[in-house]
């Protein structure tokens, strides 16, 4: 079954757009979640769709653009950012809240960028405004929103506590700031792994669609080796330039020696970081939300920052200790995850999925016509 990136609901697809050149099926369907009329490859043609269907192909190269502008305006938001946060924070000295209004202003520029680029005209073969369509059966585009919005927002919260905790170490200042700066390098090396999430997340889902478990499986292991690859990369970075990274964002001679006390916590963080993201887009491209956010929720509050707090005041690790609960909870969810992923029997996903599509299949206008005459 295929679904919507927007909302990762089952899509009505239409037989009468469905074309099949050797191995490449594509067909335009239309997303009951928003109403917008989606171009679908698989395993895409486009000069094949050039040369026969003018009108798909231009759907298609369409879509890219939307890629391509959405590309230009994270890139535009983070100079702008850049510039906001030298202006506001070195320029006019309004220190943190400078940092948080620069912050704010570059995140809403995608935004605002995108809804001027939807509702401009620029998307006329996929947006059409708003009909009837857009909503109905709103409840499931909730509950997987809630779903997905609850499984990242662990992610963040986790952090965010392992932050405070740090807080209550004895040299608290250069602690929070040790622990806050790798927790910035980690997340910036989490954002190339992001990417492999909604890879793992869109390419499950199609194969799915498409009936073949054993694509399905093909593509997981093909995701997690180059996901693990670039880890082992980013690990090896982390210890060639282990005392050199604190000086990116401090001159503090202590705080930098802290980092650099974390600097092997924090290899094993970043190899670890390569791994689960993969897996958490394996489970979102079967439709299992819900389930990540689950145990994203008992392996980080339940056994990583209990462990952690354990490590840190009791056996007087301090950070070393939140930071070793933060592997363990991170490490527990990578093995749960791995072992659903594992122990998954994706034919029956194929099936479960196939039984899905019934429910939303559709004729196309052409179709239907043809049947009541």
């Amino acid at each position: 079954m295929e679904y919507c990136w927007a909302c990762q609901v089952p899509l009505r697809l239409y037989a009468g757009k469905r074309l099949e050149q050797g191995n490449t099926t594509c067909w335009v369907s239309t997303c009951k979640g928003h109403g917008s009329s989606i171009l679908l490859l698989q395993q895409s043609w486009p000069l094949f769709l050039s040369s026969q269907h003018p009108s798909l192909s231009y759907l298609y190269l369409q879509a890219q653009l939307k890629n391509n502008v959405v590309g230009f305006l994270s890139t535009g938001a983070f100079v702008l950012h850049i510039l906001l946060s030298w202006l506001f924070v070195v320029k006019l000295n309004f220190g943190i809240p400078g940092a948080m209004a620069s912050m704010a202003i570059s995140f809403w520029s995608v935004v605002i960028g995108m809804f001027i680029y939807v509702f401009g005209g620029w998307c006329p073969n996929t947006w059409r405004g708003f009909t009837v369509a857009a909503f109905q059966d709103l409840l499931p585009i909730v509950k997987l929103s809630i779903s997905s919005g609850v499984m990242l927002c662990l992610e963040l919260w986790y952090n965010a506590v392992l932050v405070l905790l740090a807080g209550y170490a004895k040299n608290s200042t250069v602690a929070v700031s040790a622990f806050s700066i790798s927790l910035n390098i980690i997340a910036w090396v989490f954002m190339i792994f992001f990417g492999f999430l909604s890879a793992a997340s869109v390419r499950v889902s199609n194969e799915l669609g498409r009936g073949d478990a054993e694509a399905v499986k093909f593509s997981i292991k093909v995701i997690t080796t180059t996901s693990i690859c670039l880890g082992v990369f980013a690990w090896i970075l982390c210890f060639v330039f282990d005392r050199k990274i604190a000086y990116l964002f401090t001159s503090d001679e202590e705080v930098a020696e802290s980092v650099l006390d974390l600097s092997t916590l924090l290899g094993v963080s970043v190899l670890l970081n390569s791994i689960q993201p993969v897996l958490s887009g394996v489970a979102v491209g079967a439709g299992r939300q819900a389930l990540v956010a689950y145990i994203n929720i008992g392996s980080y509050f339940l056994i990583g920052v209990p462990v952690g707090v354990l490590l840190a005041y009791v056996a007087d690790l301090e950070i070393k200790g939140l930071w070793i609960g933060m592997i363990i909870g991170i490490m527990v969810q990578c093995l749960v995850l791995g072992y659903i992923t594992f122990r998954t029997d994706w034919n029956e996903q194929v099936k479960k999925a196939s039984e899905r599509l019934n429910r939303w299949f559709l004729n196309s206008p052409e179709e239907s016509n043809r049947n009541s005459a």
